[in-house]
């Protein structure tokens, strides 16, 4: 893809271009929008796909890892168990005789002496009994995590197989885009960067006046304004697929991020940021909350008050603010689920801070 490419696309209802002539066999600049706002929809979503085997991943190894220690120690606990069981046979071979206890009370000088070596005997008794007992129960334990070790790591080697086909997957909806962008003239990205710049326009005005979004006078919590914080400082950075910072991120990569340094670890997609967190109604939206974006939830972007989200938008650009419309509206959640009233002490100032002007490679 050409470096700085960059088309912040919008709903795809608010696309349509009355007058958008195309020569024969061409397509218009709308079918060419359209085309794009697809790849990239797809490209996202394949990124999600790609995060989330990657956490399942990283979780799987960690229980793979955390079995082969368990397993470790108990076969070093079984060969424990094993060499004080053969010394207990040993000494069973070397004291056995074909005389009765019994017999031996009753032909003893002093039965006083023989009780209480009967005693002993029964200490002894219930020590060898111990032993085979904990060799039997370490002998299953052992056993129980050979399996449960065993099938960890057929599950890491599926995960892994898995992971390398959605990075694949990434790979190839990324080419398509790459592919689509530079078969495109100047005057047809000019064309289609000012289409979208029209159509994000017209769904933020619209979204604005149905009074569906929230009232601008809410302050955040302060883990929130620390959220926020942090993800100011990350405006220009770029978007890169599967990127957690702290040179590049991509969406789901930001939100998961930036709560993650206010304190508040959040799940690393933008999927499970949807189905685990708290939803709320865009009307009671304040800064720091999460906007999820497509059906599919497959992008997110955190909410800084006026309208205003920041976000890593997609492949080529760059960590930006920018309307909350730039997308379709999935619906918002709420990582710091907490009262109105445990407020931060202010907004930061940057909050309102315009977005940097992307350009498209012809300067548009």
């Amino acid at each position: 893809m050409a470096a700085g490419t960059v088309l912040v696309l919008a709903p795809p209802s608010a696309t349509a271009a009355p007058d958008d002539p195309a020569a024969p066999g061409q397509r218009s600049v709308a079918e060419l929008l359209t085309d794009l706002q697809r790849l990239y929809r797809e490209a996202e979503e394949a990124t999600e796909t790609y995060n989330a085997t990657e956490e399942r991943l990283r979780r799987q190894r960690a229980d793979t890892d955390r079995l082969e220690r368990e397993l470790a120690r108990a076969r070093l606990s079984l060969h424990d168990s094993r060499g004080a069981a053969g010394r207990l046979a040993r000494q069973q071979y070397q004291n056995s005789t074909d005389i009765s206890p019994y017999v031996h009370l009753l032909l003893a000088r002093d039965p006083q002496h023989a009780l209480d070596q009967g005693h002993v005997i029964g200490r002894l008794a219930r020590e060898r009994a111990e032993t085979v007992g904990r060799l039997t129960g370490t002998e299953e334990r052992t056993a129980h995590l050979t399996r449960a070790a065993r099938k960890a790591l057929d599950t890491q080697l599926t995960l892994a197989a898995r992971h390398k086909k959605n990075r694949d997957d990434v790979h190839e909806k990324l080419q398509e885009v790459e592919e689509l962008l530079s078969s495109l003239t100047d005057d047809q990205i000019d064309a289609v960067a000012e289409l979208e710049r029209t159509g994000v326009d017209r769904a933020q005005r619209d979204l604005v006046t149905s009074g569906a979004l929230a009232a601008d006078n809410r302050e955040p919590t302060r883990e929130g304004d620390r959220a926020i914080r942090y993800a100011v400082q990350q405006l220009g950075k770029p978007y890169k697929w599967g990127a957690e910072g702290p040179d590049s991120y991509d969406c789901s990569g930001l939100t998961s991020e930036a709560w993650t340094q206010a304190g508040r670890p959040i799940p690393r997609t933008s999927q499970e940021q949807w189905a685990r967190l708290p939803r709320i109604p865009l009307r009671d939206l304040r800064p720091g909350d999460l906007v999820v974006y497509f059906p599919e939830a497959t992008h997110v972007a955190m909410y800084l008050g006026g309208g205003k989200i920041i976000q890593a938008p997609r492949p080529g650009a760059e960590i930006t603010v920018s309307p909350i419309a730039s997308n379709p509206i999935l619906g918002a959640v709420r990582p710091d689920d907490r009262p109105e009233g445990a407020r931060g002490t202010a907004r930061p100032a940057t909050h309102d801070r315009q977005p940097p002007q992307h350009r498209t490679p012809n300067g548009a």
